[in-house]
């Protein structure tokens, strides 16, 4: 059988859960409920961040929820909370595997350093941080992957609650693509890097793009990935028809979503669950 592979999942273990109820200033959870800057109240699902199915998954890799902020706190604050968030997640049973997290507010290379070589995958940051030159030049150094996800947000008085998911993430995701594309990638070409939420659909104003003199139709760079979640078949299929189904992988953004079925028949199906995320990841397909 087949086993997939899910880039994307976010699992709340205990000793995160302790963490954020220990700070007494958003972002912090009292009881069950999640208290952040600039967004209302939310209660947490204590059964989202249960133990959860992982049948059929070689890999799952749990990652930091980065809207909640934590990445772009003081070193003081961000550390104790990135650092439960490791210990935790570093303990998970197979199939679970682990993003790095790093604090963004004074990037501390050597801490990243640390931190990936207790075997966690690569680094996730959040959209909103920037691309620090000295974070992926480790990421380089150890031939380990970026994983670009949404990060906070203000929703508006009165929004609904998809406002986030559905406006300013997709926002999010689509300046971070251009602007690494523009300027990050010329001085990291050996980097691999994944966008989250298939780049906010970014790759689809190619058109656009070129009319203002920002390139040409058929630009593909292979070590730059897309992920599927929360998106489906006929969203899929025009990233595909765009880039080519080499550079897609399959995320389910879990427990806030499920891996979608890319409806490309089963090669395509192959190459975004398995072998483009072991690619991206520097691993070798195998079968079990």
């Amino acid at each position: 059988m087949i086993m997939s592979i899910d880039v994307h999942q976010h699992l709340w273990t205990g000793a995160f859960v302790d963490a954020l109820r220990r700070r007494t200033s958003p972002p912090r959870l009292d009881g069950w409920t999640l208290l952040l800057d600039d967004e209302p109240p939310y209660q947490v699902d204590p059964t989202a961040h249960d133990e959860r199915d992982t049948t059929g998954l070689e890999l799952a890799l749990v990652s930091l929820s980065s809207p909640l902020g934590i990445e772009s706190l003081p070193p003081e604050e961000a550390w104790p909370l990135i650092d439960a968030y490791h210990d935790g997640s570093l303990a998970l049973p197979e199939p679970f595997g682990a993003w790095a997290a790093t604090c963004h507010s004074e990037p501390d290379p050597e801490r990243l350093a640390k931190d990936l070589d207790r075997g966690l995958a690569g680094l996730q940051m959040p959209a909103t941080a920037a691309f620090d030159d000295r974070l992926l030049e480790v990421l380089t150094d150890r031939d380990l992957p970026l994983f670009v996800h949404p990060g906070p947000c203000a929703t508006p008085p009165g929004a609904p609650s998809w406002w986030p998911a559905v406006v300013p993430y997709v926002q999010q995701m689509h300046q971070a693509w251009h602007h690494f594309h523009a300027a990050v990638r010329p001085r990291h070409p050996r980097l691999r890097v994944c966008f989250a939420l298939l780049a906010g659909l970014a790759p689809l104003h190619s058109e656009r793009l070129m009319t203002r003199g920002g390139g040409g139709r058929g630009e593909v760079d292979p070590r730059c990935y897309v992920e599927t979640s929360s998106y489906g078949p006929r969203a899929i299929d025009a990233i595909v028809r765009e880039l080519g189904v080499d550079v897609v992988v399959n995320g389910s953004d879990a427990p806030y979503a499920t891996a979608p079925d890319p409806g490309l028949g089963q090669a395509a199906a192959h190459a975004i669950r398995v072998t483009n995320p072991r690619r991206l990841l520097g691993r070798k397909e195998t079968r079990s």
